[in-house]
């Protein structure tokens, strides 16, 4: 693959990777993704990025940039192609087979750490993931006794060795959160980011998402959109204490359904809370 990226044999500038990613990603992603590459692995400054450090690269690390060139340019994640993410100011391993942490998902993690304060309580994060949600409650929340649920091997062994590398007391489960058992006043904060897009929504989303990230944890059918919502808010009435609260990660095309379900049901205090670009992104409730 060292003719996509050698040109006359020289390395390849900042500019010629950026040009280069500029046809997949546009300009200002394809810079900030060249440079996060020419920072992580192999520990280049702005200033050296900027004053063509990557022509002082060994004949290894331009290959090894030569590979990643190439696999940036077919579409796959920077973070899978880096095996890390950044996420709540922590740096998380990621790989094909676990969802790659989002924003939105951070400012759901700051809502439930702010609303615990220092409150001691054992908290359940279902469709973990990475392990990203559990682990920065752990950390963040030390009084708290945090365990998480997902089916996947990958990412029980993901989540597994995020916590142990970040020194996190967190208990990873496999569980499969469309079967819960029957808890009774279990856990004081319950929170999840569970598949929530619509199949129908697939032909909108970039072929980032679409041929590399894990469809079991992404899709859900439209015609049974709540199903995730339906079966953890029904273990959630039963398994949270009184005054315990539950959290979800939601696709705002089921804010209203969402919010009903959970009124239904018999929650209290439903409130949907927007996310930084203003979309209703995260529902609360409290169990009385």
């Amino acid at each position: 693959m060292h003719h996509m990226i050698m040109e006359d044999n020289h390395t390849p500038t900042y500019r010629d990777l950026c040009s280069r990613l500029s046809t997949v990603y546009g300009d200002s992603e394809a810079r900030a993704i060249v440079r996060l590459v020419l920072e992580t692995r192999f520990g280049l400054s702005y200033a050296d990025i900027i004053c063509d450090g990557t022509a002082r690269l060994t004949a290894d690390q331009q290959a090894c940039l030569a590979d990643i060139a190439s696999r940036l340019q077919k579409g796959e994640p920077v973070q899978y192609v880096l095996g890390e993410a950044e996420f709540c100011g922590r740096t998380f391993h990621v790989e094909p087979g676990v969802l790659i942490p989002r924003p939105e998902t951070a400012e759901l993690v700051q809502t439930v750490c702010r609303d615990i304060g220092s409150d001691v309580g054992s908290v359940l994060d279902i469709c973990t993931g990475s392990g990203c949600i559990a682990i920065t409650i752990a950390l963040d929340c030390p009084g708290c006794s945090v365990e998480c649920w997902d089916i996947s091997d990958t990412a029980l062994s993901v989540a597994q060795r995020n916590a142990d590398a970040m020194g996190a007391q967190v208990g990873v489960v496999r569980q499969d959160a469309l079967c819960p058992p029957s808890d009774v006043e279990r856990w004081s904060v319950i929170v999840s980011n569970p598949p929530y897009v619509l199949d129908s929504e697939r032909q909108s989303m970039s072929h980032s998402v679409l041929d590399y990230e894990p469809h079991l944890a992404l899709f859900v059918p439209d015609a049974d959109a709540l199903r995730f919502y339906v079966a953890i808010a029904r273990y959630a009435i039963s398994a949270l204490r009184h005054g315990g609260r539950l959290y979800f990660e939601i696709n705002p095309l089921c804010a209203s359904s969402i919010t009903e379900l959970l009124c239904t049901m018999g929650f209290e205090q439903v409130e949907v809370i927007d996310d930084q670009f203003g979309r209703q992104r995260f529902v609360k409730a409290i169990r009385l």
